[in-house]
């Protein structure tokens, strides 16, 4: 269903819609989330990992079809860890980044996760608002935690479903 989120000066940004990503959107979910591997927000993944687990990815997509926003929700027993979490610049502070947020949250539900892992390098703002504490590596994944890169001092963080 498309969402309206009002700016700070009133008026309407452009409609957009939070949908599964497509097979066929690997490439697009890469060179979205480029940038943000640049500046060091994301980590750097092969081109091989988003046309393999685009299935994982939730995107934001623009009224002329341009994905402005994604994030990846991979399963592990019972929980689930959010990855590869970005908005386009032009488009933070839209409100994009909660309803992918909620969407994730959905989707996890319906796959009877009890628990959102996720790790973040920066303040962890939005996810913090919505719900995630920080917590110790012990209590994540074992195989996701141990494939984080300890040079990047990633903080893990968790929610319940």
């Amino acid at each position: 269903m498309p969402h309206r989120t009002p700016t700070a000066w009133g008026h309407n940004t452009p409609v957009f819609s939070v949908r599964p990503a497509r097979q066929d959107e690997g490439a697009a979910l890469a060179a979205l989330s480029r940038p943000f591997v640049e500046t060091g927000a994301l980590r750097q993944r092969p081109l091989s990992l988003y046309l393999s687990r685009a299935s994982d990815f939730l995107v934001a997509q623009a009224p002329d079809g341009t994905l402005e926003g994604c994030v990846g929700l991979h399963e592990h027993p019972a929980a689930g860890v959010l990855y590869n979490f970005c908005v386009a610049g032009r488009r933070q502070g839209t409100g994009m980044g909660a309803r992918l947020l909620h969407t994730a949250f959905a989707r996890a539900r319906n796959r009877s996760l009890t628990t959102l892992f996720t790790a973040t390098t920066g303040s962890g703002r939005l996810f913090l608002r919505h719900g995630f504490v920080p917590v110790s590596p012990s209590q994540a994944p074992t195989a996701w935690a141990r494939s984080l890169d300890p040079a990047r001092d990633a903080r893990i963080l968790a929610r319940p479903v």
